[in-house]
């Protein structure tokens, strides 16, 4: 006779009273997997310069090959919330980081081609398939957070993989300027290809759903699943197709609901901030505060630390309020609308003139769009629990368009004034718009039930 492995795990009671600790197993494979996400999608940030030198690329080109990844990314959500529902995180996640280093090892090589136009079309064809195989990581990682993690936990667990964007820029913007210095630009995306091809190896060796995990014990299980985690993965994506449920249904569900509305509206708010400091914030202290380049390099990193101490601190605050009873709408709220509050101090640096108080302002801004960064956290709290990848994907559509707005209109500003007086109030203002987002359009913090 067969004994089922939930049956052997109340077999012993020692195994019923004491939880293992899985789930920070799990939640530490994606914040590494995350961390080589973002710093995947800074190698040409880092290289740029020596490749122009190389193949003679000039600015307007460089533009375009820095945009194809946006495009790729944004344009390849809905699919891969399809693909991730459908299919699960497990196997998706896994193809993800597989391709995605795939076409990160092969921008090496693109020097065979020689310079001109050959190079340059290929370079940008990589970095586009590259944008299209990241599409379905933060959706994924919503979703394994969900399976994972209950409703109390789930903050801090969201905002831990969420803070990996910054200890990128922390840990691996260093050590690519190193390798492009000591051994050429070739050679980032040969060591960034080589080691993703090992996470994902060790994403298929260690994930799986929590109630099929060898080393969960029935404690651990019960703790999550009474908790409000998703135990079962895609069992309830089958459920859902059993009942005639359509993608298409479902997106529009999804589409028109107001609180889900709000959530995405405020997710590319926020972002207008995180892209203004990928983009244009090095640019700002070089023209706009006389910098120079090695300075505006270490300077930047600074409002990186923050907006990491920050992310972390979100979480741990909106699950602590969770835990002392508040509400999920109180427990997400007050983080996001206090972080804003901090991120359009960034406004204040068009009224001062001493270095010192620009990078504190600047560093206060990313601390407080970290805090409130907790977007990750509601949708894993608001998806219907038979389209969360789907849920997720959208979200992040929405968001990184932004990617793509962003530079564009503050480009425009900047031209038109001679000044970013006027950027960073655009950037200062959107972080008003996401508090009236999650305040007014938002609402009541709650997972959607799909109709029938």
């Amino acid at each position: 006779m067969t004994i089922s492995r939930t049956a052997s795990r109340t077999a012993n009671p020692a195994d019923v009273a004491t939880p293992t600790r899985v789930r920070y197993v799990i939640l530490l494979l994606i914040f590494v997997i995350t961390t080589f996400n973002y710093a995947d999608r800074a190698t040409l940030s880092v290289t740029g310069s020596a490749m122009r030198a190389e193949f003679g690329f000039d600015a307007i080109r460089m533009g375009y090959i820095f945009s194809a990844f946006s495009w790729a990314y944004v344009l390849s959500q809905v699919p891969a919330g399809w693909l991730l529902d459908r299919f699960g995180a497990r196997r998706v996640y896994a193809a993800s980081i597989f391709l995605w280093s795939l076409f990160t090892l092969l921008q090496s090589s693109i020097g065979v081609l020689g310079s001109g136009a050959a190079a340059v079309t290929a370079l940008f064809v990589l970095r586009f398939v590259m944008g299209a195989a990241e599409a379905p990581a933060f959706p994924a990682n919503a979703k394994v957070v969900a399976s994972w993690f209950p409703t109390r936990e789930r903050g801090t667990a969201s905002a831990i993989f969420n803070s990996a964007q910054y200890f990128a820029a922390v840990i691996f913007t260093p050590l690519m300027a190193w390798l492009t210095h000591a051994f050429g630009w070739h050679h980032v995306y040969i060591v960034m290809g080589v080691a993703g091809f090992l996470l994902a190896f060790t994403w298929l060796k260690v994930m799986k759903n929590p109630a099929q995990h060898p080393k969960v014990n029935r404690a651990e299980l019960e703790h999550i699943e009474q908790g409000g985690g998703l135990i079962h993965g895609r069992q309830t994506q089958v459920a859902a197709s059993r009942a005639g449920q359509s993608r298409w249904s479902v997106m529009r569900q999804l589409l028109g609901n107001r609180m889900l509305l709000g959530v995405y509206l405020a997710q590319f708010c926020i972002n207008v901030l995180t892209y203004f400091f990928l983009t244009w914030f090095p640019i700002y202290l070089v023209q706009a505060r006389g910098m120079t380049i090695l300075q505006a390099g270490l300077v930047a990193s600074l409002p990186a630390i923050c907006g990491f101490l920050g992310g972390v601190l979100g979480g741990i605050v909106s699950d602590a309020f969770i835990r002392r009873g508040h509400s999920l709408t109180v427990a997400r709220k007050v983080p996001i609308v206090g972080g804003m509050l901090l991120s359009s101090c960034i406004i204040g640096c068009n009224y001062v003139n001493t270095d010192w108080l620009v990078v504190a302002l600047m560093s206060l801004a990313f601390f407080g769009k970290g805090l409130g960064a907790l977007g990750w956290a509601v949708v894993a709290d608001t998806s219907p629990k038979e389209a969360i990848g789907l849920s997720g994907s959208i979200f992040n559509m929405f968001g990184n368009m932004a990617g793509i707005v962003t530079p564009i209109v503050i480009g425009y500003l900047v031209a038109q004034s001679g000044s970013f007086n006027g950027a960073l109030a655009f950037v200062g203002v959107n972080a008003l718009v996401t508090i009236f987002s999650y305040l007014v359009i938002v609402r009541e913090i709650k997972r959607v039930e799909l109709q029938q």
